[in-house]
């Protein structure tokens, strides 16, 4: 009689969110990825939607809104974080103003839950979480690691830090936080022809495995040239190149990261996020300034749109995403994001030469990242 109510209820279930896909015409965001023959249970039903469709089904997308004024910011200090990177810390470095550290990201149909460092450590009690990407995950990676620290400061904590694999474990928790450096999550190996880039290889994912939650991220060193490529050539296949398209090397070798989740992954002990493409803000004719760069921006831009539209980027991102069997949540951050111009270190990045308008100052923008990431968790 049991399992007649729930197969009935299921049944139901599937019958409104139907209703509902066809009411919003079928967009996107209301995809689902339903497998009829494994669901068991209404959690692990409700657990097979995409990380959009969660938001736009809560009655909020986290990620369209403005920035506004907010007196409680920043969530730490810089000088009390021992986890700041030189390259980060722009108030330790001179940067004269503070005004960048006072907006807080407001999305237009709901509030953001305020980040609870105490909160998240309990509910991830004994698990490990980790960064997997470029810098931008270093950003993210270290930003968590202040916003936990400030939350708990009497907390025992371990830092280890090498070049590939770095952590931070708040040991009274049991919660490591790992950070894994790969900026194009597959595989460079060094060969008799020198260091190659293989699109369909991702043999280091098996450092990945075991973990409790999985944010990735790529894109930045995809459009590296000269000497900061760090590669000779490209391999696709068995067909050996010595450049090819970045944008089609990008989706070739994101597709072998699909396809890594897809076959390694157990959405019921693993969650999967995506830290959507951070912007840079290197050309001020994107939001029609008559300066040069970032440098000596002061505040975000108005409104809820970039007007140098999205990073071409997004759109190969959103095609690899769409296509994937196993669940993952994009944190979309791109546009709120690309309105920060104001956020970059620019030249307050310790002994770094010349003008950062890649990465992001810490307390700042990575901050909200997390905040959107820790209401992804709970709402």
């Amino acid at each position: 009689m049991g399992l007649s109510f729930h197969y009935c209820f299921v049944v139901f279930l599937e019958l409104v969110l139907l209703i509902e896909f066809v009411l919003l015409g079928g967009s996107k965001a209301a995809e689902l990825v339903v497998h009829n023959n494994s669901t068991n249970n209404v959690s692990d039903f409700i657990s097979t939607f995409k990380g959009s469709d969660v938001a736009s089904r809560s009655g909020c997308n986290l990620f369209q809104g403005k920035w506004v004024l907010d007196a409680s910011y920043p969530l730490y200090e810089s000088s009390s974080c021992p986890f700041i990177d030189p390259e980060f810390d722009c108030q330790k470095y001179g940067r004269p103003d503070k005004k960048y550290l006072k907006f807080s990201w407001k999305p237009n149909s709901c509030n953001l839950p305020r980040f609870n460092g105490a909160d998240f450590l309990k509910r991830w009690r004994g698990k490990k979480i980790m960064f997997v990407g470029d810098s931008l995950s270093l950003n993210m990676w270290e930003s968590l690691a202040c916003m936990l620290h400030a939350s708990v400061p009497h907390a025992k904590s371990k830092f280890v830090r090498r070049d590939s694999l770095s952590s931070v474990t708040f040991q009274d928790y049991g919660v490591t936080i790992v950070l894994y450096r790969t900026p194009y999550l597959v595989d460079i190996v060094r060969e008799r022809i020198g260091r190659v880039l293989k699109l369909d290889s991702i043999q280091q994912g098996n450092a990945w495995r075991g973990m409790d939650m999985l944010i990735f991220n790529s894109w930045h060193w995809w459009t590296h040239k000269g000497k900061s490529q760090s590669w000779d050539y490209i391999q696709d296949g068995s067909k050996v190149v010595k450049d090819m398209d970045r944008l089609t090397a990008f989706y070739k070798g994101m597709s072998t990261w699909a396809r890594w989740v897809d076959q390694n992954v157990d959405p019921t002990k693993t969650k999967v996020f995506f830290q959507g493409i951070s912007p840079t803000h290197y050309q001020a004719k994107e939001w029609r300034s008559s300066s040069k760069n970032c440098n000596k921006e002061l505040q975000p831009l108005t409104g809820s749109t970039y007007p140098g539209g999205m990073p071409p980027a997004t759109d190969v991102l959103n095609k690899v995403l769409s296509g994937m069997r196993k669940p993952v949540y994009l944190l979309d951050i791109t546009t709120l994001s690309q309105l920060r111009k104001d956020a970059h270190p620019s030249t307050y990045s310790g002994e770094h030469p010349g003008v950062d308008c890649s990465h992001w100052c810490l307390p700042g923008l990575p901050d909200t990242w997390n905040q959107l990431l820790y209401a992804a968790l709970i709402m």
